[in-house]
């Protein structure tokens, strides 16, 4: 069957703009990501523990001698120093019993000259046969019972002295003192189980946190692997950060790590000594510690945003190799740091790491990089050791 001669046109002249527009197409543009190039360097690990706050020194205030108070000497929730009369206990029966004893200490004292000069006659008289063994024996046990009197009798003036001395209560150590359990005119025995008062030392403080022994052992072997290193000079300063999240003005130090596990919680408590002039940290406050673990000197840190996850929950990230294509890697991840991971394997310096646009690539493409926007650059003031390979 032969076409009309305006249909067979149009058809012919449709084919050639088919063909018109099939060579004039141009082909899809490479898809460009920005890259960081993977370096090296050396950061210092720290861990937050939370902990609470105790006083440096407590002291509870017990009476030694029975009577009756007779002042407070003290305002409650000051300041106190070490001496500082604290309560009056009625001084008149300690100063009675010490009258007393020196009375006794005088008597026997008077006693020991005729008691002596006694002795020393019978003796003479015995050389000459004039007393019998027995007289002077007895005059020889009657000096030293006057010279034990007087023994005994000195001591109880110090004992009397004593008392009468714990009469006045005095603060034991310099600290803030809590209220008073009794008043004037309170009847009290002499180390009776409920205390008068309580009295803290704030300045320094003490603050304890539990460390896991998990996460000691993993420290442990890190540091035995070579993986961290220990900074000689200051490996033992901590860091604070109060309850509101401000940070504690003042470092700390670390004073040692208890030798004993807790069974109940399979932690060890670490002990922390802080300078608290201010008064800022109150016994019992609830704190995190900044506890410094080491030096990892070949740290490899990575934006977050260039990781991602697999339906298993396993990190991944994207790299560009040196013929420009896509490659796909595992990570291991130890931790977060600010804005980044700290990654242990699956990067090497050099490599280079997509940052922007993931979405729009797969592995095994070719990619045209352009630098990121942000420099992946380590933390201020931390030195960086750089080692990226050149790359064409």
């Amino acid at each position: 069957m032969k076409l009309p001669l305006p249909l067979l046109l149009l058809a012919t002249a449709a084919v050639l703009a088919s063909c018109s527009r099939r060579e004039s197409a141009a082909p899809a543009p490479t898809p460009e990501v920005a890259t960081v190039t993977v370096v090296e360097q050396p950061i210092e690990l720290t861990t937050e523990l939370p902990g609470r706050t105790s006083p440096y020194r407590i002291a509870e205030i017990r009476p030694q001698v029975s009577g009756l108070i007779q002042k407070r000497l003290f305002t409650e929730g000051a300041d106190v120093a070490a001496g500082q009369p604290l309560y009056q206990i009625d001084p008149a029966p300690f100063q009675a019993a010490l009258d007393n004893a020196q009375a006794a200490l005088a008597r026997a004292e008077a006693n020991l000259p005729a008691a002596r000069a006694r002795a020393e006659r019978f003796k003479q008289a015995l050389a000459d046969k004039a007393v019998s063994q027995q007289d002077f024996d007895d005059a020889s046990a009657a000096l030293k019972q006057a010279q034990a009197d007087i023994q005994y009798y000195t001591a109880m003036v110090a004992s009397a002295r004593i008392n009468l001395g714990y009469a006045l209560i005095v603060s034991p150590i310099a600290g803030r003192i809590g209220k008073s359990a009794v008043t004037d005119g309170a009847i009290v025995t002499a180390y009776q189980p409920v205390p008068l008062t309580t009295i803290q030392q704030l300045d320094p403080i003490y603050v304890d946190v539990p460390q896991s022994t998990t996460e000691l052992l993993k420290l442990q072997r890190r540091l035995q692997a070579g993986q961290l290193s220990r900074d000689s000079t200051n490996g033992n300063a901590v860091e604070l950060i109060l309850a509101d999240g401000t940070k504690y003005p003042l470092p700390g130090t670390l004073q040692f790590r208890d030798v004993s596990v807790d069974p109940t919680t399979a932690s060890v408590i670490l002990r922390m000594v802080f300078p608290n002039p201010d008064g800022v940290l109150l016994p019992g406050m609830f704190v995190r510690a900044v506890v410094k673990e080491g030096v990892n000197e070949r740290a490899i840190l990575i934006p977050q945003q260039t990781v991602s996850r697999d339906p298993k929950g396993n990190p991944l990230a994207l790299l560009v190799d040196a013929d420009g294509k896509v490659q796909q890697r595992k990570l291991t991840l130890e931790r977060a740091i600010g804005d980044r991971w700290l990654v242990t394997s699956g990067l090497a310096p050099g490599d280079h790491l997509i940052a922007e646009g993931m979405q729009k690539v797969r592995p095994g493409a070719a990619v045209k990089e352009v630098p990121f926007d942000r420099e992946h650059k380590p933390d201020p003031g931390t030195a960086t050791r750089i080692a990226a390979r050149k790359t064409d």
